[in-house]
């Protein structure tokens, strides 16, 4: 009998796991407290795409990584955002298609401000059960 998968395990976990030697903050997902810089999970749009469906379904997961470093004079922030967003890059897995990289904004964020830019990146995934 096959192992059960999920999303989580076997598509968002090793995507985290790799992002883990970047100098940054990784979140699977939306946490409660963002701690800059910071390389954060999230659904994309759409989120899941189907590809199959048979005997098993199989899917094309679209997340969105935010990078998000502090906000704190416009050229470092702007230097430390694409030093983060080229760290990430680079360690994307094997596996995962990496689409565009957005014009950073920047977010209000409790008490203090983040420059922020979504890369877009996809993967497929196979149910098995």
């Amino acid at each position: 009998m096959p192992t059960p998968t999920s999303i989580q395990a076997n598509v968002r976990a090793p995507l985290a796991t790799a992002l883990a030697g970047v100098t940054a903050s990784v979140y699977e997902s939306v946490p409660e407290a963002v701690i800059p810089p910071a390389a954060i999970i999230v659904p994309g749009t759409p989120y899941l795409e189907t590809t199959l469906i048979s005997s098993s379904i199989q899917l094309k997961v679209n997340f969105t990584i935010s990078a998000a470093v502090a906000y704190n004079n416009n050229a470092g922030a702007l230097d430390n955002l694409e030093k983060l967003v080229i760290q990430i890059l680079a360690a994307i897995p094997s596996g995962y298609i990496v689409g565009d990289v957005s014009r950073p904004s920047i977010v209000a964020l409790g008490s203090s401000n983040l420059l922020i830019s979504d890369i877009d990146v996809s993967t497929y995934y196979k149910q098995e059960n």
